[in-house]
């Protein structure tokens, strides 16, 4: 089963966000030790908080995700971390581009 590790952040910018979503555009600044299956990151531009939900496809992926995640310096987070949680993916759905 697929687990999510969600972690909240405060103190995000517009500016931030738009240089983070930059960097990780790059191919070349992707991790190789954070085996993630996707990437979403919410932003609430006038809050200044964002979200980001990271999906492994099993336990292991996790803990390995979530380690090298944890060891991260503070600087290259989106803001302030206020909280992370640990979820089981229950339900994982995504629209179907429309073929032409």
């Amino acid at each position: 089963m697929a687990v999510a590790r969600v972690v909240s952040f405060d103190g995000v910018s517009a500016s931030h966000m738009e240089e983070l979503k930059r960097r990780m555009s790059d191919e070349s600044n992707r991790p190789d030790d954070i085996p993630a299956s996707e990437l979403i990151v919410l932003h609430d531009p006038d809050g200044e908080r964002s979200m980001a939900i990271v999906l492994f496809e099993n336990e292991e992926d996790y803990r390995r995700g979530d380690a090298a995640l944890n060891a991260m310096p503070a600087g290259d987070t989106p803001g302030t971390r206020t909280s992370v949680s640990k979820y089981q993916v229950a339900i994982r759905m995504a629209d179907q581009p429309a073929h032409t």
